[in-house]
């Protein structure tokens, strides 16, 4: 299983930018596809998250700007950015929780892209 994250850019404060993330493989279910972010210096965090129901969650920093979507068919994952921030200038990574006949469910990260938000 593979995730390829794209989107990814140099914005202006104020600005949008929508990453999407694609699952490929032989992939038999997904649960659990999230967005998190690495900054310079700092911890990975959690952006969003939604389960294969539709549940969402967002950090605080999030909530009201950014939106996260999935579509199953796609095996594919969004994120909208709203509202950007110098603060949210990060790489931002996607994450699945997907399974597979060969090792069951495991946890599988995409590469990262960048995000810059800077006048």
């Amino acid at each position: 299983v593979q995730l390829q994250a794209s989107g990814g850019g140099l914005v202006q404060p104020g600005g949008s930018l929508r990453l999407s993330c694609a699952a490929s493989g032989t992939i038999f279910a997904i649960d659990v596809m999230a967005w998190y972010r690495q900054a310079p210096g700092k911890q990975r965090e959690l952006v969003a998250s939604i389960t294969n129901g539709g549940r969402t969650n967002y950090t605080e920093s999030a909530k009201g700007r950014f939106t996260i979507s999935r579509d199953d068919a796609k095996s594919t994952v969004y994120l909208q950015m709203n509202s950007l921030k110098p603060e949210d200038t990060a790489v931002y990574y996607c994450n699945a929780d997907v399974l597979t006949k060969a090792l069951g469910w495991m946890d599988y990260w995409g590469q990262g892209t960048q995000v810059t938000v800077s006048s």
